[in-house]
């Protein structure tokens, strides 16, 4: 007969540093014969929070791997794990970002290249799909507009906050038609009252600023907290140490701090839509 534990969707430890920690978390905790109630005490966390960490559904920050080590007695092994995770590419990071962005209260994005997937029309991501070394482009279209169902959902719906480069604008994407589209449609939902859209220009009066290092995107809800997101080509990284999304923090800050305001970002967003002629 299956044991309730058997049937739990525990993480692959062969398949990222991430579930290695919680793999390894779970096992050193049976092997000191703790239950979950106990290494929670331990932590300063609830049983609930120690059974999410396992599952691979939470992740452990610095602090609580340092916790960690102390109660299980693993000499910074769990505070290494954590340091290399949090520095690696992370294989899995798309599927566990878009859980984050779903369950999110508040999002706060910063676009430098393209419109945020989030307000990506059909036409405008199958362009770039098909630009990229995509394979299952219509897949992964699809994949793009589900995620998009929370713009207007019923229920919880998320604040959303959203710096976006000029750059993001002007960049031809498929043809003129898709970009008007595009942008008007960027323009619907910016009238959305949970939305907000703002535009970081390029003019000498903004100059360089801190969003020129690239993309990010700040999630915040319950029972986590605060993550951030930064990517890739091909991978990215969840960011879940406190001291870290600070850093990400700051930075969106400085950026909104260039940023046009949302009527002079409406103005701009509505010249560069006309400015697309077939």
């Amino acid at each position: 007969m299956a044991t309730r534990e058997s049937l739990l969707r525990l993480p692959d430890p062969k398949s990222n540093m991430w579930d290695l920690t919680a793999h390894y978390l779970r096992q050193t905790r049976k092997r000191k014969g703790l239950s979950g109630e106990a290494l929670g005490r331990a932590l300063q966390i609830s049983k609930s929070k120690v059974s999410r960490i396992e599952r691979g559904d939470e992740r452990l920050d610095l602090v609580l791997a340092e916790k960690a080590d102390i109660a299980l007695g693993t000499v910074d092994l769990f505070a290494l794990l954590v340091w290399y995770a949090s520095f690696g590419h992370d294989p899995e990071w798309f599927p566990q970002y878009v859980k984050f962005e779903q369950a999110a209260t508040w999002l706060r994005l910063y676009e430098a290249d393209v419109v945020t997937g989030l307000f990506q029309t059909e036409e405008y991501a199958r362009a770039l799909m098909v630009s990229s070394i995509e394979t299952d482009i219509e897949s992964r279209v699809l994949e793009r507009l589900q995620r998009q169902e929370m713009l207007t959902r019923e229920t919880d719906l998320p604040n959303i906050s959203l710096l976006l480069s000029q750059n993001a604008l002007e960049w031809p994407v498929g043809s003129p038609r898709i970009m008007r589209e595009q942008l008007g449609t960027l323009l619907e939902i910016a009238e959305l009252p949970h939305v907000m859209v703002r535009v970081v220009p390029r003019s000498w009066e903004c100059g360089a600023h801190a969003g020129l290092a690239g993309s990010f995107q700040l999630l915040t809800g319950e029972p986590w907290g605060d993550v951030a997101y930064t990517e890739a080509p091909g991978a990215g990284r969840l960011i879940a140490s406190p001291a870290e999304v600070l850093k990400y923090a700051l930075r969106y800050e400085r950026i909104s701090g260039s940023a046009l305001s949302i009527e002079r970002s409406i103005e701009l967003i509505r010249r560069v839509m006309e400015a697309f002629r077939d």
